[in-house]
Parts: C-alpha cells; sequence; structure tokens
C-alpha cells in the first residue's frame, strides 16, 4: 500500500522584510523626533519670559511664502521617487532639481529672516530668552534642511552623469522619508513660532 501524500497550497502570504535604509532612517526619524520635542518644549516653556524685548511680537513676520516653498517640496520629491522608479529618468531628474530649488529658497527665506532679526532689531541669541530659543529651534531645523539639501544635490549630480536608475529607486525613498520628515518638522516649528507663540 503506497503512502498518499497531500499537498496544501500555501495559501499565506510571502512576509519580507522592511530594507535595512528604511529601517535605519525610521531609527534616525525617531531619536530627531525627541531632540526636536525638547527644544519645542524649552521653546514654549521660556515663551514670554524675557525680561527685556524685543518679544516675537514685535519682531516676527510669518513666513507663509517660505513655507508653501518647503512643504511644496514634499510633493515634488515624492514625485521624483515614483518617476524613478518607473524608470522615468528626465521626470525623476526634473522633480528632483525642482525639490532641490524650493528647498533652497526656504533657506534663503530663513537667511532673509535672520539678517532683519539682527541688522534691523537687534535680536540676536545672546540678546534675550526669546532670541536663544528661536534660533535654537528655527536653527536646528534649518541645518537638517541644509543637511538634505547636500544628500539632494549629491544625487542631482550622479543622476545628471547618468548614475541614478530604477536599481537606486529604493535609496532614493529612503531620502524622501528624511525628506518628509523635515517638512513635517517645519509645520511644528512653524505652528508654534509663528501661531502660538506670538
Amino acid at each position: 500500500m503506497s503512502a498518499v501524500t497531500t499537498s496544501f497550497p500555501n495559501t499565506a502570504a510571502e512576509w519580507r522584510l522592511s530594507s535595512r535604509g528604511k529601517v535605519a532612517m525610521a531609527g534616525l526619524i525617531v531619536a530627531e523626533s525627541a531632540i526636536f520635542t525638547i527644544f519645542v518644549v524649552a521653546y514654549l516653556f521660556y515663551l514670554g519670559k524675557s525680561l527685556t524685548g524685543p518679544t516675537p511680537r514685535e519682531v516676527l513676520e510669518t513666513p507663509i511664502f517660505y513655507t508653501i516653498c518647503l512643504l511644496s517640496s514634499s510633493l515634488t520629491i515624492h514625485l521624483a521617487a515614483k518617476f524613478l522608479a518607473r524608470g522615468i529618468g528626465f521626470a525623476f531628474l526634473g522633480f528632483w532639481l525642482l525639490t532641490i530649488a524650493l528647498g533652497g529658497l526656504f533657506l534663503y527665506g530663513t537667511a532673509e529672516e535672520w539678517h532683519r532679526l539682527i541688522y534691523e532689531h537687534g535680536l540676536t541669541i545672546s540678546t534675550n530668552l526669546f532670541g536663544t530659543t528661536y534660533y535654537s529651534l528655527v536653527g536646528l531645523h534649518g541645518f537638517h534642511v541644509t543637511a538634505g539639501l547636500v544628500m539632494l544635490v549629491t544625487v542631482a549630480v550622479f543622476g545628471l552623469s547618468g548614475r541614478v536608475g530604477v536599481k537606486q529607486s529604493g535609496h532614493i525613498e529612503v531620502l524622501s522619508m528624511y525628506w518628509h520628515f523635515v517638512d513635517a518638522v517645519w509645520v511644528v516649528v512653524f505652528t508654534v513660532v509663528y501661531v502660538l507663540g506670538r
């Protein structure tokens, strides 16, 4: 009597590990979020406790245009990543360069604001508690934008030389995670500094 073997179809979905790059970036984002939380809490804690002026209400102007630029760059980097995954290199480069331009405009707006605050209103990091917490919080975000732009420009250089293709789309997605994080943090900073803080 021969043994009967019964095979059952494998109905379980294939389980795959997340890419190491995405896991590492998620870990970095969690750590950086904790740092930003500390700076935001410090800003709110010391808000209105400066013994001398100027105060936020007297000197801050809401950077609507530059905020739109930065938030729009989340859309352009998302589109760039999608086009690269589909192998449409020309569209990828176009949206990637547009992302760089929008991020650069935002940094220009930050520099312009700092120039105005320092030279027109005499607000420096050592003027009062507002100056210390403002430059620390906005400066921390500006540092992250700068770091992101350095990475974006590096990718653009490789892309323009034809060395970025579909095989690199996973790395581009990881980098776009960082950029989305920078944009999300700005929403918090904008709300705290320019809405609640005034």
